[in-house]
């Protein structure tokens, strides 16, 4: 497969001395469908606009469909398409002529700026919208515009920076859908995102970045093939930190002394550990132990998720407040599902 995009070395570093990006070094196919995995703060907003050429790096080069970041800006902006995090549309103007003034940008006439916006209002699913101002359009409808607007050119290579941010699961579909055909159609699609489901659901192939660094990259399937079977999780409610971390001892130290369990690992509020495959009769061991022990802990079990990878190589969950287990308790000996 041919690189699209070659970033090596790639470094931003801000002026309050803060390293956003710290030398960072990946490549993207034609048509390929790549992402970015990370927390807030991880780097991947940097990243994406040092490559759509709205910052300059400090240190380090990139390649985007043969033009050299810093030297072809202008032919690079010409190849790619790029939705950012805050939805860019006019709220004066109609969904048909925020696209149409788009394409007048991009240097399209006026009879094609108009057919090409009524196809990419199909594409959305905006056609019976075309005439309403945009002000008037929900969220989803307004992210499905700004792609619109991002598309009106026919870029070789779309960069969408957490595009389903602030969208309800509905919208969240929608979207994906309109995504997933876009790349089958032969669009590149470089997608940053936190949400772990849309990077297993959307991408062929991930880097994993934190704190301005990538820590893995692979398809989705291999980075969860790597954990081995399911996951074990044990975690505590109590609010007392001092607390907390005493549970999280006594809890890890059960776990390593239960056969069928390896990598036994500390994460925030929880106690993680891989479950060789065939061990599922480790469970109720565990919780005849958490019993014996006196700990009011919750126990779920799981296929690997990629929280569980981005947990196991950078010691923290990728989002705290997301997938916590659910489930019934029976007192000091909950039974979770996930």
């Amino acid at each position: 497969m041919m690189a699209l995009v070659e970033v090596e070395g790639l470094r931003k570093v801000y002026p309050d001395g803060t390293e956003a990006v710290r030398g960072i070094d990946f490549a993207v196919g034609e048509g390929e469908f790549f992402g970015f995995l990370g927390p807030n703060g991880a780097g991947k907003s940097t990243t994406i606009k040092m490559l759509v050429t709205l910052i300059p790096p400090t240190e380090g080069r990139a390649v985007i469909s043969g033009f050299a970041l810093g030297r072809d800006d202008r032919r690079i902006r010409e190849v790619i398409g790029y939705a950012a995090q805050d939805v860019s549309v006019d709220e004066d103007l109609t969904g048909r002529e925020n696209l149409v003034l788009s394409g007048r940008l991009y240097h399209l006439a006026q009879r094609e700026a108009l057919r090409r916006a009524d196809e990419l209002l199909e594409l959305v699913g905006l056609s019976d919208a075309a005439n309403r101002r945009a002000g008037f359009y929900s969220g989803g409808m307004r992210r499905r515009l700004d792609l619109a607007q991002a598309l009106m050119h026919r870029p070789k290579l779309l960069f969408l920076d957490e595009p389903t941010t602030g969208l309800d699961p509905q919208n969240r579909r929608a979207m994906w859908d309109e995504l997933q055909r876009l790349n089958r159609d032969g669009t590149t699609v470089f997608l940053t995102t936190q949400y772990m489901e849309e990077a297993d659901t959307l991408c062929e192939r991930l880097a994993v970045i934190d704190h301005g660094m990538i820590v893995s990259e692979g398809s989705p399937a291999s980075m969860k093939a790597e954990l081995g079977g399911e996951v074990l999780s044990l975690s505590f409610t109590t609010d007392d930190p001092d607390m907390l971390q005493v549970l999280i001892d006594r809890g890890a130290a059960i776990l390593r002394g239960i056969e069928g369990l390896a990598e036994v690992r500390e994460a925030d509020r929880t106690v993680i550990a891989n479950m060789r495959d065939g061990a599922r009769e480790v469970l109720p061991e565990a919780l005849r132990a958490m019993e014996e022990a006196g700990l009011d802990a919750r126990i779920a079990v799981s296929p690997p998720t990629l929280d569980d990878v981005f947990m196991k190589i950078t010691g923290h969950a990728l989002r705290d407040e997301e997938g916590k287990p659910t489930g019934f308790s029976f007192g000091g000996r909950r039974r979770v599902k996930r």
